[in-house]
């Protein structure tokens, strides 16, 4: 996975990362108390290279608050997290 693009980020930020084969994809976003934000990704993908937006919204399409959020991307058995921050 590579680093969110732009980090700090207003209101859009893209999460990039490559599937070395076709792998089932999760990736969530929580806030800094471990609660799901959203679910930008679960599904069954081909093998390449994939990108998504996230634009600040949680699961309810709500403006989430400005701070510190966490991204974690699951592929098989691959998992990692990262740090990203929203300012407004």
């Amino acid at each position: 996975m590579h680093n969110d693009y732009p980090n700090p980020f207003n209101p859009i930020t893209t999460l990039r990362y490559d599937l070395p084969e076709n792998s089932l994809v999760t990736i969530t976003i929580y806030d800094m108390l471990g609660r799901v934000v959203s679910n930008l990704v679960s599904s069954q993908q081909n093998a390449g290279y994939k990108s998504i937006q996230w634009n600040a919204t949680n699961d309810r399409n709500e403006p989430v608050s400005s701070g510190l959020y966490i991204y974690t991307i699951q592929a098989g058995d691959y998992t990692q997290t990262k740090k990203m921050v929203l300012l407004k």
